[in-house]
């Protein structure tokens, strides 16, 4: 594959030494520790929940302060979905984006600890239907938008469809095995939870899994540290978007079904599925790959623009503009 544009997900040398060393001298209280999991997964268990309201605006506040690399991240991001602005409306947005993505986290946590599901309703229904209805097996490709893993875990828990869902490791390993014990608690025949880069034969795995007729569920907006990507355009801008999503679909002879969730309410939330997109097998493997991988970044563009204060993306994508 051209090397101009397809290449591994990388970090900078000295960005990995500088947040290496505050992660080492943070320990479990750096913003990615293990103290902030437990801390919120023992508030949504034990704060009554007409707290929540009281409480989220505090937490909020706190981390609107103390990360200024994730401010500045989602200035950069949204400058280029929805245009530069002045002060006031800046902050307006970071807090919003901050404010909802709080709302997802306790919910989810709320959803791990007693079982209750975002109840959510639906649009463009009839590509779910023709796809499930057909017995095959399909990616599903998502973003970081709203309530995320709700949207993933859909299938399983409405269609009697097993799903693999893919997605990266926590940063700090504590972080990690809590994470994993609270998934264990909602593990359920249909529903499997995989990391990438765990295991070697993840790929062959997932691949099998799609051949009789289960659904991989994939991110589609963000590529993992050493995966594979292919340059594609995002707001008119180069975008390095996972390739994993099309490899599979190719090689699995299965089309790759966008689907988003957005946060509406309380528990609440309105699944958003777009037409399936078809890897070709024809011609090129390459040129077919690249023309899938665009076709889903289009389809990720309109997602976010659909409400851009609900993509949760903390690192700056165009540094440079």
């Amino acid at each position: 594959m051209d090397r101009s544009v397809s290449h591994r997900a990388a970090v900078g040398p000295a960005e990995r030494t500088q947040k290496s060393l505050l992660r080492r001298l943070l320990g479990k209280y750096h913003v990615y520790g293990v103290f902030w999991y437990k801390l919120h997964f023992f508030a949504v268990r034990a704060v009554p929940k007409w707290l929540y309201p009281v409480l989220l605006p505090t937490f909020v506040a706190f981390f609107f302060v103390a990360l200024r690399s994730v401010r500045r991240a989602i200035t950069s991001n949204l400058e280029v979905v929805l245009g530069p602005c002045g002060f006031l409306e800046r902050q307006r947005r970071i807090w919003r984006n901050l404010w909802v993505y709080s709302w997802c986290l306790t919910e989810r946590y709320e959803a791990l600890a007693t079982g209750r599901l975002v109840e959510t309703d639906n649009e463009g229904w009839e590509h779910w239907r023709r796809l499930n209805e057909s017995g095959q097996g399909f990616v599903l490709a998502t973003a970081h938008i709203g309530p995320w893993e709700a949207g993933s875990a859909y299938p399983a828990d409405v269609a009697g469809r097993t799903i693999h869902i893919v997605r990266e490791e926590e940063i700090n390993r504590e972080a990690q095995e809590f994470f994993e014990e609270m998934l264990s608690t909602r593990a359920r025949d249909r529903y499997r939870v995989h990391f990438a880069n765990r295991s070697p034969d993840l790929g062959p795995r997932l691949l099998r899994a799609l051949r009789r007729g289960d659904i991989v569920a994939l991110q589609s907006d963000r590529a993992a540290h050493g995966g594979r990507t292919l340059q594609v355009e995002l707001f008119d801008r180069p975008f390095t978007m996972p390739i994993g999503a099309a490899i599979m679909a190719r090689t699995a002879e299965v089309p790759i079904l966008p689907v988003f969730l957005y946060r509406t309410g309380r528990m609440r939330a309105r699944l958003v599925f777009h037409p399936p997109i078809h890897v070709e097998r024809d011609g090129d493997r390459d040129e077919s790959m690249r023309r899938a991988l665009s076709a889903l970044g289009r389809t990720v563009e309109t997602a976010i623009r659909r409400d851009p204060c609900q993509w949760f993306c903390f690192r700056p994508l165009w540094p440079d503009d």
